[in-house]
């Protein structure tokens, strides 16, 4: 997910009044409270996971194991993915999208329930008109499917509104996450030499993974959905950028293997989905799932993040070689959880889902670490 996503960002001096002055001080504070909304949701969301595999939590987040689905998805993606779109596009309007998402999760967990799928569905419907205003400004074959991606997740919240369980808005959320990825890496796969058939590839896969979700509820529509994840991690791997610049160094190499790893479990979460369908409760969701939304997903998180906090709130991140350390848990965290899903062992489903969260921890401790350490860096420089 990266700052690309629609028209580029206003400069600093094209925004009239205080928040001018604030973007021209350095660092835009005013934003910082959707992410703290949204990384409260993804806390709470990724100790409700723990809990639901007898993992002892404090009592607000034992509390919401149910929430665990809507909270990581809508409370923490939702809030900042449509952040990142407000600003992108450049316009107050949007950012109702991740205050809406915010005041679910709050309401989630302040005991306003019913609330919850309401207010995110404002939120998914605001992030779905900025993207189509993306649309309407640029009409490229990649925002058309960033703002398809963002009528999935209106259509899932809006599903879990009238009434449907969590598990049936699931599919919709996973093409939610995965599409808005698909269609960033299809905008920056026009550096690389590409062919029209590629492209009308890449759009017969969006169309098939679409069919997929409409025939859902017939026996066709998980298999369909499947299949067009397969064929979209083979269309990654053939044409990303990321072919390219694993051979360099640093922040672009890291950002490189993110992506290279998280396509192989795009690969594995849709041959799953295909071979043995989305059963909830079953080994193969579990395994697809978290195959899905903790290694494909989260490996494109640490991905972009070195991108996405400057875009956001314009601090400098600087790539430091420990960022492999949490990447690396990871993806031994999600092995195990989808290997212990295969053998029926409780027990590693167990350990992996802490060793997933204990990942997000690292990774989040080594981003804090690398802009505090760039701050104080420059404040010393200054001094001196």
């Amino acid at each position: 997910m990266n700052s690309g996503a629609g028209a580029a960002p206003q400069r600093p001096e094209a925004v009239p009044g205080a928040a001018a002055r604030l973007r021209r001080s350095g660092v835009a504070w005013w934003r910082l409270p959707f992410l703290v909304f949204g990384f409260v949701a993804l806390a709470v969301g990724t100790g409700a996971g723990l809990a639901r595999l007898a993992w002892p939590m404090p009592g607000v987040v034992a509390a919401s194991a149910a929430l665990h689905g809507p909270l990581m998805v809508c409370g923490f993606f939702g809030v900042v993915i449509s952040l990142e779109r407000a600003v992108a596009i450049g316009k107050p309007w949007a950012y109702a999208a991740p205050l809406a998402a915010a005041l679910g999760s709050a309401a989630a967990l302040h005991g306003f329930e019913a609330a919850a799928p309401w207010l995110y569905l404002v939120g998914a419907a605001m992030l779905t008109l900025a993207s189509a205003d993306v649309v309407r400004r640029q009409r490229e074959g990649f925002n058309v499917v960033i703002a398809l991606a963002a009528a999935c997740w209106a259509v899932g919240a809006a599903a879990w509104a009238f009434g449907a369980a969590v598990p049936q808005a699931v599919p919709w959320w996973l093409a939610f996450l995965i599409l808005t990825i698909a269609g960033e890496r299809l905008e920056l796969s026009r550096f690389v030499p590409r062919t029209q058939r590629a492209v009308r590839l890449f759009a017969a896969v969006v169309a098939l993974a679409l069919v997929g979700l409409v025939a859902w509820p017939w026996a066709a529509g998980p298999p369909l959905f499947g299949v067009a994840l397969m064929a979209l991690a083979a269309w990654l791997f053939a044409n990303d950028l990321a072919r390219r610049t694993v051979r360099t160094q640093g922040l672009t190499r890291f950002i490189a293997v993110c992506l290279l790893a998280g396509y192989g479990w795009l690969l594995a979460g849709g041959a799953l989905v295909a071979v043995f369908g989305f059963v909830p409760g079953s080994a193969a969701y579990d395994a697809a799932l978290h195959a899905l939304g903790l290694g494909f997903v989260f490996s494109m998180v640490f991905g972009h993040a070195p991108v996405i906090f400057p875009a956001v709130l314009r601090v400098a991140v600087p790539y430091r070689r420990w960022f492999y350390v949490p990447l690396g848990l990871l993806h031994a965290a999600v092995a195990l959880r989808v290997g212990g899903a295969a053998a029926g062992s409780f027990a590693l489903r167990h350990w992996g889902a802490l060793a997933s969260a204990l990942a997000l921890v690292a990774f989040i401790v080594a981003m804090l670490t690398a802009v505090l350490g760039a701050r104080g860096g420059r404040s010393r420089r200054a001094a001196g």
